[in-house]
């Protein structure tokens, strides 16, 4: 769906929330520790919403609910909030948000 990818390369980093999601809190609550200024989208207070939970379904390989947290890093889908979690404890997020241009320290 284009509405993803448009709003996916809005900026360096671009999450797909819910407004009620405590991982995708976490999720964002991390890139924001880490002095990351992310685009955050709660795909249930958008109108077309639902449309793009199915387009991130389907980007996601099929998988089942829940697709959200939904991260992008330089327009590129990362995953969730298992994959961002374990970038970070493999000291390979921090490095991934530098190359985006996400962060400059």
């Amino acid at each position: 769906m284009e509405r993803v990818t448009k709003l996916a390369s809005e900026r360096a980093v671009v999450v797909f929330t819910a407004s009620n999601c405590g991982m995708c809190h976490a999720v964002t609550s991390l890139l924001g520790e880490l002095g990351v200024n992310a685009a955050v989208h709660e795909l249930d207070r958008d109108p077309r919403g639902r449309d793009m939970e199915r387009d991130l379904a389907r980007r996601l390989g099929g998988r089942g609910p829940p697709v959200v947290p939904a991260v992008f890093i330089g327009g590129n889908l990362v995953g969730g909030a298992n994959r961002v979690m374990s970038l970070h404890l493999a000291g390979e997020l921090v490095p991934m948000l530098k190359n985006a241009g996400a962060l400059w320290l």
